[in-house]
């Protein structure tokens, strides 16, 4: 027996039309789509901090106050726009609800990566015929891209192995079908409301970039050439098909020494300086794809590869300076407004003593313990995820050869150097920084600890 559909969730990513269907389905009567309810940076669009009556500070402590919020509405039919990078606390809920609908909106995800710099550049990221477009034009970046696909990728097969081992079914739409009335028609049919005969899509919005793609992207020539090295038709269809990939491959670096040697990076760690000494012996590779990596590794017979792990509370105190010096504004913005880092302003930064900033540290180690837990809206960047989790994504692909502790690195390395015929003495270029006695702190080790307790265990860390 069918269950009638209460509600809906749109499954879709940035630039893939969600806010034309979104339109469409909000001009009807009875149907109220709420936006990207559960975005960590908004509440449903751009400067809300509240939504149906809950806030930000609400929805951070249970996400399910929202969530029973907008489904509350008996006789109605309301839904909200569902991203990968979204609160992942209410998929579950929403994967185990047969009386939510599930629409998966799709797009060729190029031309939403496009379109998503393009949006980025202008600021513009609605267009309706009154309003002229701002011509741009972005760089392409090969690793930023596949890096992109790749999460979305996730995100895709994990919705649909939770369709599959639920029994239920989604409704697929391409980004081309948003403007079929016909297309449109059928979806509203499907959620139930057959009462209405014919549903136009929105017409106040227009597709804002209708030109080639050779006219939207400054390095088009090297961009197809990056494009090349992947399978165009897995490529299309990266949302319901295409193979998992290691989500890390374009980081490997390779150097052409004795047998060939692999270093495969964790984040926040000595990334840097391991490859800074790996140019020493020769020519590197990387920006790697899983075939160009298995092809470099069919032409080097007798290779090795390595991780190298650091200290968790070293490693935590790189991803702490990151976000005070590299990451974006909008992300220290959200660590001040909802997740208890009390950073001061932007300006200030720079400023801070050394004390101030291991007070803030502390802090940081209590939001990394929650974050890892998932208690926040937040998603867990790769700079501070659990090394476990990290090369558990590596074996996806191909597990290292040898896993070394930083500061056993002049004593665990040279093993397998002489594995890969490297010259022990062309280890001497390797220069790591040990983690910094100010770190050695009862607190912060107890602190470390507690947000990484699994690599503790894993890797026999020690305070």
């Amino acid at each position: 027996m069918t269950v009638p559909f209460r509600r809906f969730v749109i499954f879709a990513e940035m630039r893939t039309g969600s806010n034309l269907l979104e339109a469409t389905l909000n001009a009807l009567r009875g149907v109220t789509c709420f936006g990207e309810a559960f975005n960590p940076y908004m509440m449903g669009w751009p400067d809300k901090d509240e939504l149906q009556g809950v806030t930000r500070a609400q929805r951070e402590a249970d996400p399910m106050v929202l969530l029973d919020r907008l489904f509350d509405r008996p006789g109605h039919l309301p839904g909200f726009r569902y991203f990968h990078d979204h609160d992942p606390r209410v998929f579950d809920a929403i994967m185990h609800d047969p009386e939510c609908a599930k629409i998966v909106l799709t797009r060729n995800p190029l031309d939403s990566y496009v379109s998503t710099q393009l949006a980025r550049e202008t600021n513009q990221w609605k267009l309706n015929e009154t309003e002229t477009p701002i011509p741009a034009a972005i760089t392409y970046d090969g690793p930023e891209f596949r890096d992109t696909i790749a999460a979305v990728e996730r995100f895709q097969l994990r919705v649909m192995h939770r369709l599959q081992v639920t029994g239920q079914t989604a409704f697929w739409l391409g980004y081309e079908d948003l403007r079929d009335p016909e297309v449109m028609t059928g979806l509203v049919h499907w959620l139930g409301r057959t009462d209405i005969a014919r549903v136009e899509p929105a017409s106040d919005q227009v597709p804002q970039n209708p030109r080639e793609l050779a006219d939207k992207v400054r390095n088009f020539d090297e961009m197809q050439a990056d494009l090349a090295q992947i399978d165009p038709f897995m490529l299309r269809r990266i949302p319901n098909f295409e193979p998992r990939r290691g989500p890390s491959v374009p980081s490997f670096s390779a150097v052409e020494a004795g047998q060939g040697l692999i270093f495969m990076p964790v984040r926040c760690g000595p990334g840097d300086a391991v490859r800074d000494w790996m140019a020493t012996l020769g020519a590197v590779s990387g920006d790697f794809t899983q075939t160009s990596l298995r092809q470099w590794k069919r032409q080097h017979p007798g290779h090795r590869s390595f991780a190298v792990l650091r200290h968790p509370l070293h490693r935590a105190w790189t991803a702490f300076r990151q976000l005070l010096t590299d990451s974006r504004p909008e992300l220290r913005q959200l660590m001040r407004d909802v997740h208890r880092v009390a950073l001061p302003p932007d300006a200030a930064l720079a400023g801070m003593d050394r004390q101030a900033q291991l007070e803030l540290f502390a802090q940081f180690l209590a939001f990394l313990k929650r974050n890892l837990n998932g208690q926040t809206t937040l998603p867990t960047h790769a700079g501070w995820a659990s090394q476990s989790e990290v090369i558990a994504g590596f074996s996806r692909v191909a597990s290292p050869d040898m896993l070394i502790r930083e500061d056993r690195i002049a004593d665990e390395l040279p093993t397998l150097a002489r594995a890969a015929g490297i010259d022990e003495a062309r280890l001497a270029g390797l220069k790591i920084q040990p983690m910094p006695d100010f770190l050695r702190d009862k607190a912060l080790l107890q602190a470390a600890r507690q947000a990484y307790l699994r690599d503790y265990i894993a890797f026999g860390f020690s305070d």
